[in-house]
């Protein structure tokens, strides 16, 4: 895939200032240290990233320059074995550090704080005056909100195979991707991001199986009329938020591609290839990824639980009678709010837990439709014994957001 230079986000440029030991524009990374860079490491990062090595003693340096900028080299050892290695290589960290070439900020990023890199490509038609203005302001929007989709939909994967999550498992997903940084292109053709390794290969290893598993059951398909292929690439992690998220990276282009690249401090998975191949989709699969988005829908079934949770808003439309609650859920399932219909005197229990600051305990199905979002079949409505340190710290925790359930409930329970 041909590389196209970024910037990172929300990386600022580099304004050479600083404290020492701080690389500006880099969060949570600290400058790298010259004597624990691997020379090979830094090669590949380099190659990565389009610089070009232009000669140097095989076996023993090489001298690499940015593209289109020949005015611009770094002598870089390719092993540890010369004693000047370390000193070669503060040299090449300090120009690194100091360009404003964005793909030198990427090459220190990576030795700082080792990602994997996932590449989007989307063919864009360009019209008759090409991208420009708004219109390449929405295509670029377009290319960020699908690539944030394809990431989310790789963080559900890596947390549970389900082939619809609905709004289980969500919440905590959306903060795997607090780390990662994106590099967009004007003109919404290019996007790279980068994933750290310390709490994001997993994602990205469910995310590479997964649009592997989807292309493939997407051929099978279109080769046979069969959906079964899908059925079976949930357990590589497919579902329908992928294939929703693939079908608003295609959608008004003439194709898309996707990418990936292993960090080179951290070796490769296993079970993965080296150099993975890009994998394409195209405005004919539009049709098959959308019978597999209703596929998973309607297929996922109920799911039944037990949960504690504490009750937010009650009504009913009668002063007697049952009614419907609310409830945040402090345990027992995946999603952060559940609403469930009750009879007169479970909604009378769960009033009363109200009035008092107490959760309650409840069983029942929570049913995929809403996104697991609503409990059925309503049983077993209890409240939940809490001292007085444990009824303030959930009053507490109910104004919090996010808040850790561990701190309300009994560690007993």
């Amino acid at each position: 895939m041909h590389r196209h230079p970024s910037n990172l986000e929300p990386l600022p440029p580099p304004d050479g200032g600083g404290r020492p030991g701080h690389l500006p524009g880099l969060p949570h990374a600290a400058a790298p240290d010259p004597a624990q860079i691997d020379p090979a490491v830094l090669g590949a990062l380099l190659h990565r990233h389009g610089w070009l090595r232009r000669g140097g003693p095989a076996g023993r340096y090489g001298r690499w320059t940015p593209p289109g900028h020949d005015t611009t080299s770094l002598l870089v050892p390719e092993n540890r074995s010369f004693p000047d290695c370390t000193d070669l290589l503060e040299e090449a960290l300090t120009a690194l550090t100091r360009s404003t070439l964005p793909s030198a900020r990427e090459v220190v990023y990576g030795l700082s704080v080792p990602s994997d890199e996932i590449r989007w490509e989307r063919e864009v038609p360009p019209g008759a005056h090409g991208l420009e203005g708004e219109a390449a302001w929405t295509a670029q929007e377009q290319l960020r909100s699908a690539a944030r989709q394809l990431l989310l939909a790789g963080a559900l994967a890596a947390r549970a195979k389900a082939g619809y999550h609905g709004a289980r498992h969500r919440a905590r997903a959306e903060r795997d991707l607090d780390t990662v940084l994106v590099g967009p292109q004007p003109g919404g053709r290019h996007l790279s991001a980068y994933v750290p390794v310390d709490g994001g290969r997993g994602l990205v290893t469910r995310l590479h199986h997964a649009l592997h598993a989807a292309r493939e059951a997407a051929d099978y398909q279109r080769a046979t009329g069969g959906m079964e292929a899908f059925d079976a690439a949930v357990a590589a992690g497919v579902s329908r938020e992928l294939a929703e998220a693939l079908i608003a990276l295609v959608r008004g282009s003439e194709g898309a591609r996707i990418g990936l690249a292993w960090a080179p401090a951290a070796g490769v998975p296993a079970g993965c290839a080296a150099r993975p191949e890009p994998v394409e989709f195209s405005p004919g699969d539009l049709p098959v990824l959308r019978e597999a988005a209703a596929r998973y829908t309607r297929d996922e079934k109920a799911v039944p639980v037990r949960l504690a949770g504490a009750v937010v808003r009650m009504r009913r439309s009668a002063p007697g009678g049952g009614g419907t609650v609310r409830l945040r859920v402090l345990a027992g399932a995946e999603v952060p709010y559940v609403r469930a219909a009750l009879g007169e005197e479970a909604y009378r229990v769960a009033g009363h837990a109200h009035l008092v600051g107490l959760p309650i305990r409840i069983s029942g199905r929570l049913q995929r439709r809403g996104g697991f979002r609503r409990l059925t079949d309503a049983t077993g409505v209890s409240p939940v014994p809490l001292d007085e340190v444990e009824r303030d710290r959930l009053m507490k925790s109910l104004d919090a957001s996010p808040f850790d359930p561990a701190d309300v409930l009994p560690s007993d329970d």
